[in-house]
């Protein structure tokens, strides 16, 4: 089995556990056990579609069959059907809120990425990478990395194990930048890029010269960003490092920060204060639809 669709699966089965219970009380008090029904989703406003994929997975897990109308990533205008569906009319009314919660949490982040992504291509020709980060919410990090990338965002990294980011915390605990780049690629396979996450400039040269694959400049202003830039070309390291920058960054400021010369900005807002597109399921007895 793919193991997207199996983390897709269990995932799924938790959130209906967590939402039946022990079943639709009011579907089974005011519905026939035999009663097929249809449905269709629709987007009621303009954005960009994903979990349409991960619906489906909700749909054949209760015995129903659904369609695609749209792809995942597809930019649909308000009034676009995404998805049709037939089976029991108890099951598509015991899981319609969580397809739709989940398409529709999915479909805000992919459209808040690509917002970000569209700014960034303006300013800088496609150049920068606009990237989220570990600010999802627990359980859902699939499915909003999913929709990140769907969007046209980097997913960044996706567990601890990805890759090695030296934070303050760490340093706060072991010691200088440039002994934490030291021993972590004294321990860590040759295969994982090593990061440091500055404050400063002058660190930032620091996180450089120490031998850092990729120095995020957290929490910096456009002109710290930039003269982070300027020391490390007159340290003949900028072409050594892969900048990233992050830290109050969103789409009203974006454009400045994009200017600034890094390779990547990151977003922790993309994931976590996306605000969820508006969604609809109409569901309409088989019987009366034939």
């Amino acid at each position: 089995m793919d193991p997207a669709r199996l983390v897709v699966e269990n995932a799924v089965r938790s959130f209906l556990i967590e939402d039946i219970g022990f079943g639709d009380i009011t579907s089974k008090a005011l519905i026939n056990s035999t009663q097929r029904a249809e449905g269709r989703v629709v987007c009621r406003e303009s954005g960009v579609v994903a979990g349409i994929e991960e619906a489906l997975v909700v749909l054949e897990l209760v015995g129903c069959q659904g369609t695609a109308a749209a792809r995942d990533g597809d930019r649909v205008k308000a009034g676009t059907m995404i998805l049709t569906a037939r089976g029991s009319a108890r099951a598509m009314l015991a899981v319609e809120r969580t397809l739709l919660n989940i398409v529709a949490h999915m479909s805000g982040v992919a459209t808040a990425t690509a917002e970000l992504v569209s700014i960034a291509k303006k300013e800088s020709s496609g150049v920068v990478r606009i990237a989220c980060t570990r600010k999802t919410l627990p359980g859902l990090r699939y499915f909003e990395k999913r929709a990140v990338q769907l969007g046209g965002g980097d997913t960044h990294r996706l567990r601890l194990d990805d890759a090695v980011l030296i934070k303050n915390n760490h340093l706060a605990l072991a010691g200088s930048i440039t002994e934490s780049v030291r021993k972590a690629k004294e321990t860590v396979s040759f295969t994982k890029k090593v990061e440091v996450e500055v404050n400063t400039p002058d660190q930032a040269v620091e996180a450089g010269k120490a031998g850092a694959d990729i120095v995020l400049l957290d929490n910096m202003t456009p002109r710290e960003v930039e003269r982070s830039v300027a020391m490390l070309k007159v340290e003949n390291l900028r072409d050594q490092v892969l900048l990233e920058a992050s830290g109050g960054i969103r789409k009203e400021n974006l454009a400045t920060y994009v200017r600034t010369g890094v390779d990547v900005i990151s977003a922790g807002a993309i994931t976590h204060s996306a605000p969820a597109i508006d969604l609809s399921m109409e569901i309409y007895s088989s019987r009366k639809r034939g």
